[in-house]
C-alpha cells in the first residue's frame, strides 16, 4: 500500500517500538515481592545520590529518573531506595532481545529497556505488526514476569509516540490513514526532540500542537531552530525516513542543558554543571556504558562554542569522578565576560573489553542526543 501524498513518498514499513515499563524498578519488584505495590527508586539515598529509575507507585508523587535523591524523598517520604543491579538488568535485557530475534533481526536498541523492530518482513510471516507486538508483550510477561508497552506504526517517530500513548502495559497502533489527524492533536511537548526549552520557544511562537506546527513553513522552522527545524517540519507531516538500524556500536553517552538564562557567576555555573553531571551518570548507568574520556561542551551567549576533553586510565561512571574532572575542564574556560547559555558533558572512548560480542547489538549516540 502506497502512503498518502500528504504523508510523504517514503515506503511504508511495519515498525514496532517496545518500551519496558519502569524497567529497573519492575525487575526489583519482581525479584523482591515485599516491594510490590510500594514506591521504590533504584539508586542511592545519600545526600548526593540520584534516582536511576522509579516505580509507577513513586511516579505518582512526581519522582523521576535523574532526580536528586533528596528531592525524591521530599516528594515521597515513604520512598524505598534499592541499589542498582546492572548485571541483572543486562541479563534480563538480553533475554528480551532473544524474544525479539524470534520475529526479526532488524532490531535497533535505544537502551537496555527500549528498542525499535522492523517487522515488515518477519520470521513467523505474521501479516499484522500489531499481532506481533501482542505476542511479544505476552511472551515478555509469561517468560520474564515483566510488563512492556508497544507502539505500532509505519515509521519510528510514530511508533515511539504510540508506545508512550497508553503506558503502562499499553498497546497503540497509528495507522497511516489516522496519522495526520493524530499528529494534529498531539501536544508539542510530545514530539520527539522537543524538550522544555524548545517547547517554551514554540509556545512563544504560537505553536502548541501538531496542527499549528504543520502550518509553519520549513524555512521558518529552520530559521528558528536550525537544522532540527527540518525534522520538525517532516514529523508534523508524518514523515520519518530513518531506517531501523541493527548494527550500531555505542561510542559515547552524553547530555546537555540549554539554560533559561545566560549565566556567568561561578556559583551558578557549578550548580548547573552538577545537574548535567548527575543526569549523565544516570544515562551511563541505564546504557551500561563505560568510557574513560570526558568532554565538556560550552555554548556562550553569542552561540559560539568550545569543547574540552580529558582522559583517565579508568572508567568514568561515578558522579564524584565525573564532577571532579568536569570542574577541572571548566577551570580552563573563561566565561566571566562571556555568559554561558548551554552546558554539556559526554563520556566516550569505550573501555577495553566493553566492545559488544558478536550478535549483541548496541548503538551510537542517537542523532537527537544534543537536543534537550
Amino acid at each position: 500500500m502506497e502512503p498518502k501524498e500528504s504523508i510523504g513518498e517514503s515506503r511504508l514499513r511495519k515498525i514496532i517500538h517496545i518500551d519496558m515499563d519502569a524497567f529497573y524498578a519492575s525487575v526489583e519488584q519482581r525479584d523482591h515481592p515485599e516491594l510490590r505495590g510500594k514506591p521504590i527508586a533504584v539508586g542511592h539515598a545519600e545526600q548526593r545520590g540520584v534516582v536511576a529509575a522509579a516505580s509507577y507507585e513513586a511516579r505518582k508523587y512526581g519522582v523521576r529518573s535523574a532526580m536528586s535523591s533528596q528531592k525524591a524523598k521530599r516528594l515521597c517520604p515513604d520512598l524505598i531506595f534499592v541499589h542498582s543491579r546492572m548485571d541483572v538488568y543486562k541479563s534480563v535485557s538480553q533475554r528480551i532481545h532473544a524474544i525479539f530475534h524470534d520475529y526479526t533481526d532488524l532490531i535497533e536498541p535505544i537502551s537496555l529497556d527500549e528498542a525499535f523492530l522492523d517487522v515488515t518482513e518477519n520470521k513467523p510471516d505474521i501479516p499484522l505488526a500489531v499481532d506481533i507486538a501482542k505476542e511479544i508483550k505476552e511472551r515478555i510477561w509469561h517468560d520474564l514476569g515483566l510488563r512492556a508497552s508497544a507502539g505500532v506504526s509505519y515509521n519510528k517517530f510514530l511508533a515511539k509516540i504510540a508506545s508512550d500513548y497508553r503506558k503502562p502495559n499499553g498497546l497503540c497502533t497509528i495507522h497511516p490513514d489516522q496519522a495526520l489527524d493524530f499528529i494534529a492533536k498531539l501536544p508539542i511537548e510530545s514530539f520527539w526532540g522537543v524538550g522544555p526549552v524548545t517547547a517554551q520557544k514554540m509556545h512563544a511562537l504560537g505553536i502548541h500542537d501538531g496542527e499549528q506546527l504543520r502550518n509553519c513553513s520549513r524555512e521558518m522552522l529552520i530559521r528558528q531552530f536550525g537544522k532540527v527545524g527540518a525534522l520538525y517540519y517532516a514529523f508534523a507531516r508524518g514523515i520519518d525516513d530513518r531506517p531501523v538500524e541493527a548494527e550500531r556500536v555505542r561510542k559515547s553517552v552524553g547530555c546537555e542543558h540549554t539554560l533559561e538564562k545566560d549565566i556567568s557567576r561561578q556559583s551558578s555555573v557549578i550548580i548547573e554543571l552538577y545537574h548535567v553531571a548527575t543526569e549523565l551518570v544516570g544515562r551511563l548507568e541505564r546504557a551500561g556504558f563505560q568510557g574513560n574520556t570526558l568532554t565538556l561542551k560550552i555554548k556562550f551567549h553569542d552561540f559560539t562554542q568550545i569543547t574540552r576533553s580529558i582522559s583517565r586510565p579508568f572508567a568514568l561512571t561515578s558522579l564524584d569522578k565525573i564532577l571532579a574532572l568536569a570542574k577541572e575542564l571548566l577551570r580552563g574556560v573563561e566565561y566571566a565576560e562571556r555568559p554561558i547559555r548551554l552546558i554539556g558533558l559526554s563520556v566516550s572512548n569505550p573501555v577495553k573489553g566493553e566492545a559488544p560480542e558478536q550478535g549483541h547489538w548496541e548503538q551510537l549516540t542517537l542523532p537527537f542526543s544534543d537536543w534537550e
